[in-house]
């Protein structure tokens, strides 16, 4: 098979002048091509995450005696006997007057927080946890927008050896509560309220609900982001404002913690009951995180980051760890497309002289769609458009260059909250092709396996890494013997990590996503939770029962529809769906309504009850019900061929 011509080929100069030639150059492979880097990288793990340990400078308090004294998975052991802080590695890069961090929002507004004043407000806060009570392995919770009191709450809690975790505020404080409430969290922090589309979101009452969702919360801190009073009401433990918190002056002490202690929970998207709580260490996330940004997307001091995100993102963590490289982050605050000034991120990156922008494929969809030209601004400081979150169409690729720059990489990125990083993506020396990722990480022993176990090229087959990552989870919280770990990723194919989705590895080295392989939802990059809606819905008593799917389409789009089976007597119109928009909207989150709301005759179950969200996802999407299901094992067979007819009429329409 020939290999396609690529869309784009890297600039000589800009090769040569990357972070990731400069490491080729300190491991001794200064003429390596990018494969001839992967290739050491995922064969001997040993020497390439040492060798990362030393170009970026790692400063242990007690070094380590070896890079992997356990390979097996799960349970590969990294770097025992080290000792380290990620908050001292993240506050450690940046001259004290340069700008670590620029806070934005969607009406244009901006403040700056240099890296001296980053560290004393980060010592600040540090001190007010360890007084409240926050020791070493203590949960502290954020109830954030994406702005800098964010990431200074993340960092104090670190600093401390804290774990740490945070969701948007725009989730309902019960859904908010799902997740926070299995951490036991000493302190939570919380904001005012959030922007969105021209509105000043009040989160106060919200706040209060979520505090007494917390029964081991020891102290609450109040910060003040939009502008509204904190009113005097009984909270359920001690309320301190931030000010307070944030503005003491104090020396700043990061606590030496193992390689593998937890830094922070990130939540699952809970498609069926809670939502599993997945530990990442100070370690795995530090080596990883470097590599990632100071590697594949050649991030150093002197450069700019904007990746829209919300905080329960994984890519929030992505825009914390930009301080690791020594580069600026940016926050951000609102909606990516504002109705009053949709262009608004571009017009911020031009303003503020961005170098990586990040996104997803349905807002560069999207601005082509609206006729939207981003080149009517100076984006001549991009380097990169980083684009995540799900598959990003060929037909994306020529509006980037034409709109946004031709020298611009296009990097189109696959991963995963699971490892809170990338699997696959783009480096400054590969090449691009349209809708394809242009190889997998340095690092990620990536393959696609058939049902039998065994790797295919050019063939359609299961995402999976055969050698451990840095990042790999240490655990499931509240998961004591690792079932629970074990049956997400290792039980279809023993020893090794099995993901969740569709992929092809190309005889030409790139990987093309085809989308997820089990029912997770996956709306505009941000992992939703199927059972976090069922739940509201079906406790309206109009429906008997409900069934969201998430569905990739051929052209890129994403149809998110929500089939609904009203009670006995009950019909579905306009009335009844608006009512269950807005029982989503305020008790999981607007990101969670769907495109449509469908009434169906049934939902279709196992026998033994599990409802059949895969299935119907592939029917809809166009499969044959004999690759989908096994009409012997679904309690109610007929409702199949609604489904299957459904999906069949849909595909016509389109074609």
């Amino acid at each position: 098979m020939s290999v396609p011509e690529p869309f784009m080929t890297p600039d000589p100069q800009a090769v040569a002048d990357s972070h990731l030639m400069d490491f080729a150059r300190h491991v001794g492979m200064s003429g390596a091509d990018y494969a001839d880097l992967y290739r050491w990288s995922v064969t001997d793990l040993e020497g390439f995450w040492g060798a990362v340990w030393e170009y970026f400078d790692i400063d242990a308090d007690t070094p380590y005696e070896r890079v992997l004294a356990e390979e097996r998975m799960p349970g590969a052991r990294w770097f025992p006997d080290a000792t380290l802080n990620y908050a001292h590695h993240a506050l450690r890069n940046l001259a004290d007057d340069a700008v670590a961090v620029i806070a934005l929002d969607e009406t244009g507004s901006c403040y700056e927080v240099t890296a001296s004043h980053l560290r004393a407000q980060v010592a600040s806060v540090a001190a007010t946890l360890r007084e409240l009570g926050v020791g070493q392995g203590d949960r502290v919770v954020g109830y954030l927008p994406n702005t800098p009191h964010a990431i200074v709450a993340f960092l104090a809690a670190a600093s401390l050896g804290a774990v740490w975790s945070v969701c948007g505020q725009d989730y309902a404080p019960m859904a908010a509560a799902d997740r926070f409430a299995q951490l036991e969290p000493t302190v939570l922090i919380t904001a005012d309220g959030y922007l969105f589309n021209g509105t000043t979101h009040d989160r106060r009452d919200a706040t209060l609900e979520l505090a007494h969702a917390l029964p081991t919360l020891k102290a609450t801190l109040l910060v003040g982001h939009v502008g509204l009073p904190w009113p005097s009401k009984a909270y359920p433990s001690l309320v301190v404002p931030w000010e307070d918190a944030a503005t003491r002056t104090e020396e700043l002490t990061c606590t030496p913690v193992p390689f593998d202690h937890p830094l922070w929970v990130v939540f699952s998207s809970g498609t069926t009951g809670l939502p599993k709580g997945i530990v990442h260490g100070h370690g795995g996330v530090l080596l990883e995180h470097l590599k990632t940004l100071g590697l594949h997307s050649d991030l150093g001091p002197g450069d700019r980051l904007l990746w829209y995100t919300t905080t329960h993102w994984m890519m929030w963590n992505l825009v914390a760890s930009t301080l690791l490289t020594g580069a600026t982050t940016c926050t951000y605050d609102g909606s990516p497309a504002p109705l009053a000034q949709p262009d608004v991120l571009w017009q911020l990156a031009a303003r503020h002289r961005v170098t990586v922008f990040g996104t997803s494929p349905q807002y560069l969809l999207g601005m082509a769609k609206f006729g939207i030209d981003p080149s009517a601004h100076d984006l001549s400081s991009i380097r990169v458009v980083g684009c995540t979150g799900s598959t990003l169409p060929a037909s994306a690729y020529p509006w980037v260059r034409d709109h946004v720059g031709d020298r611009v990489l296009l990097a189109s990125i696959s991963g995963g909250t699971d490892v809170v990083s990338g699997f696959a993506g783009s480096a400054p020396n590969t090449p691009v092709w349209a809708g394809e990722l242009s190889a997998p990480h340095l690092g990620v022993a990536l393959a696609a396996y058939d049902a039998e176990g065994f790797p295919v090229v050019d063939r359609v087959g299961e995402l999976v890494v055969t050698r451990p990552m840095p990042s790999m989870p240490l655990y499931f919280w509240n998961d004591p013997d690792g079932t629970r770990y074990r049956d997400a990723y290792f039980s279809s194919y023993p020893g090794v990590w099995r993901h969740g989705d569709w992929i092809t590895v190309t005889s030409h080295g790139s990987v093309i996503v085809h989308g997820r392989s089990d029912s997770t939802l996956n709306r505009n990059g941000v992992r939703l939770g199927s059972a976090d809606i069922h739940d509201v819905v079906e406790r309206l008593p109009e429906i008997a029962e409900a069934l969201v799917i998430g569905a990739e389409e051929d052209d890129g789009g994403y149809w998110m529809p929500l089939f609904v089976v009203p009670a006995a007597g009950v019909t579905l119109d306009d009335t009844l769906r608006d009512r269950i928009r807005e029982a989503i909207r305020s008790g999981a989150s607007p990101r969670h309504v769907p495109d449509e709301i469908l009434e169906a005759p049934g939902i279709p179950h196992t026998r033994t009850g599990k409802k059949l969200e895969v299935p119907v996802k592939r029917l809809l999407q166009g499969a044959p019900v004999e690759q989908v299901v096994n009409l012997a094992t679904v309690d109610a067979p007929d409702l199949i061929d609604y489904y299957a007819r459904l999906g069949a009429e849909r595909r016509d329409r389109s074609a």
